[in-house]
Parts: C-alpha cells; sequence; structure tokens
C-alpha cells in the first residue's frame, strides 16, 4: 500500500507519516524498486497502534522506546510490558483529571442555570 493510501486509510496526513519513520515509529516500512514506501499489513497495524497511542496522549519517546525493543525480539517482553503498565497509569490518572474537570464544568453550568432560573440543569442531561 502506498502511502497516500496510507494516509487516508487512517486519516494521518503523508508527513506525519514520514516523520514517524524518521524518528523511529515505523521503522518497518519497505520500499519498492523505486523507493517509494510499501506499506504492508503488519506496517498498517503499526500505524494503527501508533496512532491510537499517540491519540490517547503517550509520549513520542515511550512509543519510539517501545517500538526499539519490539525490534530486539522477545528477550525485550518484560521491557515492553512495563512500558505499557506505565503509559497505562498515566492515561488513567489523565481520564481522573478530565472527569474532575468534567464534574467541576456541569457544577458550573448547572449553576448559570440556577441563577437564570430554570430548573433543568446541563448535568442531568448528559
Amino acid at each position: 500500500m502506498k502511502i497516500h493510501e496510507v494516509s487516508e486509510k487512517y486519516n494521518i496526513t503523508a508527513d506525519t507519516l514520514r516523520y514517524y519513520e524518521r524518528i523511529g515509529l515505523l521503522p518497518f516500512v519497505s520500499r519498492n524498486k523505486s523507493g517509494i514506501r510499501d506499506y504492508s499489513e503488519a506496517d498498517c497495524g503499526w500505524v494503527q497502534f501508533v496512532k491510537c497511542m499517540r491519540s490517547a496522549g503517550l509520549s513520542v519517546e515511550s512509543l519510539i522506546e517501545y517500538v526499539k525493543l519490539s525490534q530486539e525480539g522477545d528477550c525485550t517482553r518484560e521491557a515492553r510490558k512495563e512500558i505499557l503498565l506505565e503509559e497505562r497509569q498515566k492515561l488513567i490518572n489523565r481520564m481522573s483529571t478530565m472527569e474532575d474537570t468534567l464534574a467541576r464544568l456541569n457544577w458550573k453550568i448547572d449553576n448559570y442555570y440556577k441563577i437564570a432560573g430554570r430548573t433543568e440543569p446541563l448535568s442531568e442531561k448528559q
């Protein structure tokens, strides 16, 4: 699959794909005889994984380390698992902070409804 096809399929720019390859997040992408990137199904799996992890806020540095370790083989399974466990905990913490922020926003919005004399606060609608 060519870079523009991968770009469209995963809604990620070709520049971002090239950047991810350059920094080591997608080191596996092979090229055809003309030097054009030719993404395999496995490559696309990595694109999907990286995009998912980045959208959840995982750090580029952690993902680079994870990919590097994965290239070293099965002897790095424990280290890779530790990276994922650490990143999961960070994500849980961020989600908790976001839930607290949402609750506070709802409380503030509810107060505006009360001030306006309305009885139907936003937090009950969601």
